[in-house]
């Protein structure tokens, strides 16, 4: 019989036992349930609800069946509905009376979402240990090929050159956006529902503050009805996957359009590619292709919660059930995706000639070229339209800025010298950016030391 079973004058029927169970999503979670048992059996002995000797042949028993899951030699029983029942039934059957003491004062509604906040906890501070070995390699790879110049880009078109340490760089600050709401997802989570019982509190003398503090909570969750039914802090941890996984797709793609041969910027490690079962020649990047696809089923975790979430009544209800694989999974892809991206980003090959040459093309230069008469005394939108017209008569022409005479640039106007060549360099075009922020080789230094500090 279940440990809810004395209302009840049948037993459950055999596939709505299979469907209303969570056991083997719930196995993930062995160790908090644990954790918070143990927590809950110690305050009940310190305030005199249960027996000092209950309290220890509790502790004891919940050490040993902890022991077992970890070795992985627990016998699950298949009856039992979720990771509550099947410790709680373990324990009476090893240490009997005692362990039927154990949940006085608590229901499976507290128990339940203590046990979801301590696995997210652990899970955002996985993923923050993950963020931060990405975002140490993206440093990494700025430094190691800091005086690199490829051509940035604006619809995907040519449009000035910059610094590719300063392309990687963009990307460390994405995720270290993310680590902040890696870190508020955390501190969300890190409230004991413990005590709650129920939906409405209990009528025995608990200490939630002390469960609080041996659980490792920063706080006590105020509302009894609140504390059993919320899950903002699982969508808290999905909304932070999810748009690390939309900044992790993104590098991604550009990784994808990099290493194809129409760019040649990168060529990818061979641990980090595949080949074609019929094609002998080919390299594919298909660890970047399914970090990209991945962003999809993440999206869909999150928006799975929120539907669930939408319109549920105060308090427990058995829809959320459903808020646990999720977020577990929304965690796992998420760390491996990041993991994954460390591993491509670290040992790829930085082909520097090929992107150096791609940003003397699609005349790059343009918009420095407009500045140079500018700063002659033309006005800027004069000097936008003069530039626009000399790359439309280069377009004409079959040339580049840089191939352009003295003569040719001086018909277009006056105010054009021999010192206009500085300004086609791709490298002393980046060099000149030097505004806080931006691609110049001093600027990107400084950024460099502050993603340093960041770190």
């Amino acid at each position: 019989m279940a440990l809810w079973g004395g209302r009840f004058e049948k037993g459950v029927d055999a596939f709505t036992q299979e469907f209303g169970a969570s056991l083997e999503v719930d196995k993930a979670m062995a160790q908090q349930d644990i954790a918070g048992s143990r927590a809950h059996a110690k305050m009940l002995a310190e305030q005199g609800i249960i027996s000092e000797d209950d309290q220890a042949a509790i502790d004891a028993g919940l050490a040993d069946i902890s022991g077992q899951i970890e070795r992985g030699e627990f016998a699950w029983d298949v009856n039992d509905e979720d990771i509550h029942m099947a410790v709680e039934g373990a324990l009476t059957r090893n240490i009997g009376t005692p362990g039927a003491r154990l949940h006085t004062g608590r229901s499976r509604n507290d128990q339940v979402a203590t046990d979801i906040r301590l696995y997210a906890k652990e899970l955002c501070q996985h993923l923050i240990e993950g963020n931060d070995a990405l975002r140490r390699v993206l440093v990494d790879v700025a430094e190691k090929n800091f005086d690199v110049v490829m051509p940035g880009y604006t619809h995907l078109q040519h449009a000035q050159p910059v610094l590719f340490s300063h392309h990687m760089l963009a990307y460390f600050w994405m995720f270290t956006r993310d680590h902040t709401r890696l870190v508020a997802a955390l501190d969300a989570a890190d409230a004991n529902p413990l005590g709650a019982a129920a939906l409405a509190g209990t009528t025995y003398p608990l200490n939630r503050q002390r469960t609080t503090e041996l659980l490792g909570f920063s706080r006590a969750i105020p509302n009894s009805l609140d504390a059993v039914s919320d899950r903002d802090y699982l969508l808290d941890l999905e909304y932070a996957c999810s748009v690390s996984m939309m900044h992790l797709s993104r590098l991604c793609e550009e990784i994808v359009l990099w290493s194809s041969t129409e760019f040649g910027f990168i060529t990818l490690s061979d641990s980090y590619s595949t080949g074609s079962s019929i094609m002998p020649q080919k390299k594919n990047p298909d660890f970047a292709e399914l970090t990209r696809g991945k962003c999809g089923r993440v999206y869909g975790d999150l928006m799975a919660l929120l539907t669930t979430m939408k319109s549920l009544p105060l308090a427990y209800n058995k829809d959320l059930q459903e808020c646990k694989e999720g977020p577990m999974d929304a965690a796992k892809t998420l760390s491996d995706c990041m993991e994954i991206a460390a591993g491509m980003l670290e040992t790829m090959q930085v082909n520097a000639d090929v992107m150096l040459a791609q940003a003397k093309t699609g005349f790059t230069a343009a918009t420095d070229v407009a500045d140079y008469l500018a700063k002659k005394g033309m006005p800027f939108r004069d000097a936008h339209r003069v530039v626009g017209e000399l790359v439309l008569y280069c377009e004409k022409n079959g040339k580049g800025l840089e191939d352009l005479t003295a003569d040719e640039f001086r018909a277009a106007s006056e105010l054009f010298d021999d010192d206009i060549a500085a300004d086609l360099d791709p490298e002393g075009i980046a060099r000149a950016r030097t505004t806080y922020g931006g691609t110049g080789h001093a600027a990107v230094r400084a950024q460099l030391e502050e993603a340093k500090a960041v770190l």
